[in-house]
């Protein structure tokens, strides 16, 4: 009997690193400090002396149940976009610039060219976040999971001066919410996603018209990482008072977070198109609309408040990155969290 037997491949853990190791590579930043291989990664806070008072700051998460989505799809580049993006949008959310995230892949069997796929979204989503790809694990977990399953999780650090940090605690009334467009339903969600719409590679490989393209693709579509929209911004001059990241909870959870208890949220339902997809959930599934916004991002994966004498300056600022931006609508005295009219 050996370890191999017992069902952990130590040399497939060994060509695993290999192959991500190009991928890696392109995430690297300045203050990272040896190679991939080692029992840590280093990073230098050499930079972070500039700030006043630097602030680290932290988040972890995971992709949920879409990891499913990937299976019945055997498509594995993506998902690792929706673990950063998960983390360090959280990190962007509290004005703070991602530096560097690490993963943890728990496999039922260690599939060299599958990891590395896994790894290679993980990569991109650095690149995207400009945060560096320091550290992971990848762990065989013979009989608790099955052979072809994997969940995939991670960790990201960034860091912000004090004086910066978004907290909330200025929002007035009056303010204005702008919201970035998502790009779908990007990882919150799909529990319900799974049992509205029939998890099969034939239902996923429908094309849809409504959608302009098949039910599978908008689905595993990545989550948008926000980082980029944030410190452009940031670059314009515009104080971000408040800032929500549109998870798990949707618009009732997540946009009260950001506000002071005596603030309410008044977001106006037709200042954009839901996208289709959303609609197709609604009407599949016979979800009411208050669940829909109780559970989705319904299209909007980041709310901001600013200064009305922001707005302009914010929305040319959002768009110069590349991304979508709407005014949602505004802040009003009040405690009921969130208004939808």
């Amino acid at each position: 009997m050996d370890y191999k037997k017992a069902g952990v491949d130590i040399e497939a853990g060994y060509k695993s690193v290999e192959l991500m190791k190009e991928f890696v590579k392109k995430t690297m930043r300045p203050e990272v400090l040896g190679g991939l291989g080692g029992f840590s990664g280093a990073f230098s806070l050499a930079k972070i002396k500039e700030m006043e008072e630097p602030v680290l700051l932290s988040g972890t998460d995971g992709c949920g149940t879409k990891v499913k989505l990937a299976f019945i799809m055997d498509k594995h580049d993506t998902i690792g976009i929706d673990a950063v993006a998960m983390c360090v949008n959280d990190v962007a959310c509290a004005g703070g610039e991602p530096l560097f995230f690490l993963d943890y892949i728990a496999c039922g069997k260690n599939y060299p060219e599958k990891i590395a796929s896994i790894v290679s979204g993980v990569a991109k989503g650095c690149e995207l976040a400009g945060a560096a790809l320091i550290g992971g694990e990848t762990a065989e977990h013979p009989g608790l999971m099955p052979e072809d399953e994997y969940d995939l999780a991670g960790f990201a650090v960034g860091v912000a001066d004090k004086k910066e940090i978004i907290t909330g605690q200025t929002i007035k009334e009056g303010d204005v919410l702008i919201g970035i467009a998502s790009s779908g339903v990007h990882s919150n969600g799909f529990s319900l996603v799974r049992k509205v719409f029939t998890m099969s590679e034939q239902n996923l490989s429908r094309y849809c018209d409504e959608l302009g393209k098949t039910l599978g693709e908008a689905l595993i579509e990545p989550t948008i990482i926000y980082v980029k929209a944030m410190k452009s911004v940031k670059d314009a001059g515009v104080v971000v008072k408040g800032c929500s990241h549109i998870t798990g909870g949707g618009f009732y959870e997540n946009i009260p977070r950001m506000l002071p208890n005596d603030i309410t949220a008044k977001v106006n339902k037709n200042s954009y198109e839901v996208p289709a997809l959303f609609n197709m959930l609604a009407k599949n599934g016979n979800i009411e609309e208050h669940m829909m916004y109780n559970t989705f991002n319904m299209g909007i994966g980041m709310v901001l408040a600013v200064d009305k004498a922001d707005v302009d300056k914010t929305m040319e600022a959002i768009k110069k990155a590349g991304e979508v931006p709407y005014v949602l609508g505004e802040t009003v005295k009040g405690s009921e969290g969130v208004i939808l009219c």
